[in-house]
């Protein structure tokens, strides 16, 4: 067990959470990453609220422990779901593209501890203004939308602006990444690609292949001309895409209808032509397949360990 205080808000024993990766953060790996001492959290994507629903109740069935949902505050079902997730009683939401401050009345008054994801000082600040219990400030390096500063400098800045729990997002893949996420200040940390390849999860056989292969050059980012950038596995469908960006031909509205639908072709169908297999930077340093409690249990004993070692560079 680790005790920051990101364990003593959310209730869980290590302070790791699980990505709300959109198409496959769902209650299987969810629940299997709260049993194993984390948080786990269910992605609302861009699904309706009954279908969440169904996930929430699925979850509950696997686990008595606390875990999340992640809402994306763009979707066109955000009100719905946010209304969903206070008659579900889940004790955590994390929240993207975007602030939640029209739903943070409802949550806070119903017990809800919300955390966004923050991409800024400015934006982390705005987040604890309006009611945040804790940010999660994430790095140019994680897997799918990204902002331009990295997680060593993002952190660190955000951490000394905030009284709230910071937790560190982007790159971290190993007890190296949480070890030094909390010496830049953190409370904990989240993970996305790591969880990829969670036993647990149901993403499809070819998406956790191309994690196994990947390399450390072989993410890249595209949609910076649309105003948010997405990082993934090089593949054809992202070459083309950067080819399609940089084109003047190319309109903004094609641009972006060339990337609907991408990301599920990945995670649903393993089609490794037109599918957009979001992944971090960490992709690179992930090369088996555990249980999610496992993982977990690892990232801890290689964080211990090099947490209790880190005197040797005091003299």
């Amino acid at each position: 067990m680790m005790n920051t205080p990101l364990c003593r808000l959310l209730e869980i024993e290590y302070p790791i959470l699980q990505g709300g990766m959109a198409w496959i953060s769902d209650a299987s790996l969810a629940a299997a990453v709260s049993e194993g001492g984390g948080l786990g959290v269910i992605s609302a994507v861009n699904t309706n609220a009954e279908a969440v629903r169904a996930e929430i109740r699925k979850a509950k069935g696997l686990t008595a422990r606390p875990f999340g949902v992640n809402i994306m505050l763009m979707s066109p079902n955000a009100s719905e779901i946010a209304a969903m997730v206070i008659e579900e009683k889940v004790p955590v939401v994390t929240t993207g593209a975007g602030l939640p401050a029209k739903y943070m009345a409802a949550w806070r008054e119903a017990g809800v501890k919300v955390i966004p994801v923050v991409a800024s000082v400015a934006t982390a600040k705005m987040a604890a203004r309006g009611g945040a219990c804790a940010v999660i400030a994430e790095g140019g390096e994680s897997g799918g939308h990204v902002g331009d500063l990295t997680t060593m400098t993002l952190v660190p800045q955000v951490c000394g602006a905030l009284e709230i729990p910071v937790i560190a997002a982007g790159g971290i893949g190993d007890g190296r990444g949480l070890a030094a996420a909390l010496m830049l200040g953190a409370a904990g940390v989240q993970l996305g690609t790591r969880f990829l390849l969670a036993d647990e999860c149901t993403v499809h056989e070819n998406y956790k292949e191309k994690i196994i292969k990947a390399r450390d050059i072989d993410t890249m980012s595209t949609g910076k001309r649309l105003g948010h950038p997405v990082r993934a596995l090089k593949n054809p469908f992202m070459q083309e895409f950067l080819r399609q960006e940089y084109d003047p031909s190319v309109s903004d509205k094609d641009l972006a209808e060339a990337g609907a639908g991408a990301l599920r072709l990945a995670a649903k169908e393993g089609d490794l032509q037109n599918g957009c297999f979001m992944a971090g930077q960490a992709a690179g340093m992930i090369h088996k397949r555990q249980a999610a409690a496992e993982i977990i249990r690892e990232i801890f004993e290689e964080a211990r360990i090099i947490l209790g070692g880190a005197a040797q560079w005091l003299k």
